[in-house]
């Protein structure tokens, strides 16, 4: 996934994801803590005025000479600029941006396109893939891109464990990875693979990267401009502030009609969406959507689009299952009781998922079940009527007996040591549909004699990755190829040690889902591969760690009068923010060029860089860590 990937994953978890991906087998870094906390600092700024703390508004009025601007603005923050640890949704859209693949996919129907790579083909047995690398690509400082930079990011990869961090489960399964010439470059297996024209991995340039000392610190954040072979450049960044791009003149599909592209984040979703009501911004896209009152409050305004389209993330509530690390060390602080299914499933019995579509995401999301949302066909899985874990508050409270947690004369549930049993959930601070459902939760499971404490944080990673939670919302964007979202579920995933940090999202490990994941990763047939696919979501609904509430609508904004037009993927109905690819902002065009019929000029465009420095009014130190995506992040 591109990575969040986590709305987390997010981890995108993201996570994001999902577009995020997961690491090597056996592969993980030492984990990275927090080590300084963020400043703020109040700004009073006026137009044109720079500080020390944010240069950017002179930059912007510099830029102003006739430069075409697009600017974004994001409720999320860039984790690393390094395309070896990235996972949040935001990063890895940029590093879709900056850098090219090996393969992409058509924003009609999301089938596999050339990317760096114009063709491909396998032996007999399907172990050696054979890519020929296109001869018109070339890096921004001038160098050509060969195959040597893609068979060198692999094998990097391969042998190294920071630079495994986000993407390892792609080479998991490599045996070698050879460059034979400038244009041919040949991948051998262990064992089959069915996600070869599918490799989410960005290309970097050998000769930059190969100076690198720490994959697992580096964050590619200081030497600017980064040198990469996309449609954009990257020019400038401040870390929880802003990310300038600028237009690839030589990119091999053509240059982006827009000159410059600005991700401007905001705190603050309501500052954001005010801004592009004035013109300061031209697109918003939310947190990772705009919740219904914002949709509903733009829907009429002059100039501005809102795009409401089934969405490529799904929305869930994950329990702690125990978390241990690879070597069966416990982690963290998990309610016990939550390792017995009938407790999990009497959670899920009371939810009322139809109750969070229509009153928390008003309409705009569909009822949860699987990991795939129904966007991809193909792979979308729904229970059946027998198995289905249906809203049920009876069902749930007999469930609950039967574990025996029963009810006090205090009308709490209490277990065999006579302590109510109340549980913890980790929740976003910055996202309504958390809180909201938490409200929800109170009261559903409040019923049934459950206390229920809402953990609302800034910072949901450290105590998620730690595994002291006992319930957190989850969710992650999810790929047309599913394979890391499901991969993230995998003992594999699982951090090394308790001081390590791993793939996983939720420390799940269940040797049955393992194995029709490895049957899943061999399967070349379409169909066969398909129905392993929702196996496997069957397995994970059963075993009751992860209840996937809905699949929430992508609902964003922009102005027309600065974006005369923009590629949604898929092209019939699909989201413009967090595609998988590079082709809204690749494609989009400006109001006022001569591809379009527009009247307004770029310079209202390039002022609302000035005008959102103003509304920040807290700006981040940045640690040079790696950060790992939950459920606010991932693609």
């Amino acid at each position: 996934m591109d990575t969040n990937d986590q709305y987390g994953g997010h981890h995108d978890t993201g996570r994001p994801r999902l577009r995020a991906r997961g690491r090597a087998r056996g592969a993980v870094p030492r984990r990275v803590r927090l080590a300084a906390a963020a400043g703020t600092a109040a700004l009073a700024l006026t137009a044109g005025l720079a500080t020390p703390l944010d240069p950017a508004p002179q930059e912007a009025l510099a830029a102003g000479d006739g430069k075409r601007t697009l600017t974004v603005a994001v409720a999320q923050s860039v984790d690393s600029l390094s395309p070896f640890l990235a996972v949040r949704l935001l990063s890895t859209s940029i590093h879709r941006l900056t850098y090219d693949y090996l393969t992409n996919y058509d924003p009609g129907d999301n089938h596999v396109v050339p990317g760096l790579a114009t063709r491909w083909k396998s032996s007999p047995d399907k172990l050696t893939w054979t890519y020929t690398i296109r001869s018109d690509s070339k890096w921004s400082d001038g160098k050509r891109a060969t195959a040597e930079d893609a068979a060198w990011t692999f094998h990097t990869m391969m042998t190294d464990e920071g630079a495994a961090t986000a993407n390892g489960s792609f080479v998991a399964n490599f045996e070698e990875v050879t460059a034979p010439s400038p244009t041919e470059l040949v991948i051998r297996l262990k064992k089959p693979q069915a996600t070869m024209t599918a490799l989410d991995v960005p290309i970097v340039p050998r000769h930059v990267w190969e100076k690198v000392d720490d994959f697992s610190k580096f964050n590619n954040d200081e030497d600017l401009p980064v040198v990469g072979n996309g449609p954009f450049v990257l020019t400038g960044y401040k870390a929880d502030s802003y990310v300038r791009l600028e237009a690839n003149e030589d990119f091999w599909r053509g240059a982006p009609k827009f000159d410059e592209l600005i991700f401007r984040y905001y705190k603050d979703q309501d500052a954001a969406v005010s801004a592009l009501r004035k013109g300061e911004v031209s697109f918003v896209a939310g947190s990772p959507s705009l919740t219904p009152a914002q949709a509903a409050s733009l829907g009429n305004e002059k100039n501005i689009k809102v795009n409401d389209a089934p969405g490529r993330r799904f929305y869930a509530l994950a329990a702690n299952p125990g978390a241990r690390a690879g070597n069966g060390e416990k982690m963290g602080d998990g309610h016990p009781s939550l390792l017995d299914r009938r407790v999990r499933n009497a959670l899920f019995r009371a939810v009322d998922r139809k109750t969070i579509v229509d009153k928390v995401f008003q309409g705009h999301a569909v009822d949860g079940a699987g990991y795939i949302p129904p966007r991809y066909a193909q792979y979308f899985w729904e229970p059946s009527a027998g198995q289905e874990l249906a809203y049920d508050p009876g069902e749930a409270a007999r469930l609950l007996d039967r574990a025996g947690f029963r009810k006090n004369g205090d009308g709490k549930r209490v277990g065999a040591d006579g302590k109510p049993l109340n549980y913890r959930i980790l929740c976003h601070a910055t996202d309504p549909n958390d809180k909201a459902i938490g409200k929800y939760l109170e009261e559903w499971w409040g019923d049934l004699g459950i206390g229920v404490t809402l953990h609302c944080l800034d910072n949901v990673t450290d105590p998620w990755l730690a595994g002291e939670y006992d319930l957190a919302f989850d969710g992650w964007s999810v790929n047309p190829d599913p394979d890391f979202v499901l991969s993230i579920h995998t003992c594999g995933a699982l951090p090394a040690t308790p001081e390590d940090t791993g793939a996983t999202d939720n420390f799940i490990c269940d040797k049955k889902y393992d194995g029709l994941y490895a049957q899943q990763l061999a399967e070349y047939d379409p169909a066969e591969r398909a129905s392993l696919v929702k196996r496997m979501q069957s397995r994970l609904y059963d075993l009751g760690y992860m209840n996937v509430m809905a699949y929430p609508n992508a609902v964003e904004a922009y102005r027309t009068d600065q974006i005369e037009s923009i590629t949604t993927m898929p092209s019939k109905a699909g989201n413009i923010y967090g595609q998988d690819g590079y082709w809204s902002w690749w494609s989009a065009v400006p109001a006022d060029s001569d591809e379009g019929s527009g009247d307004s000029s770029p310079t209202g465009v390039v002022v609302g860089i000035v005008a959102a420095a103003v509304l920040l009014t807290g700006l981040g130190v940045f640690v040079a860590m790696r950060r790992r995506a939950t459920a606010e992040d991932r693609e």
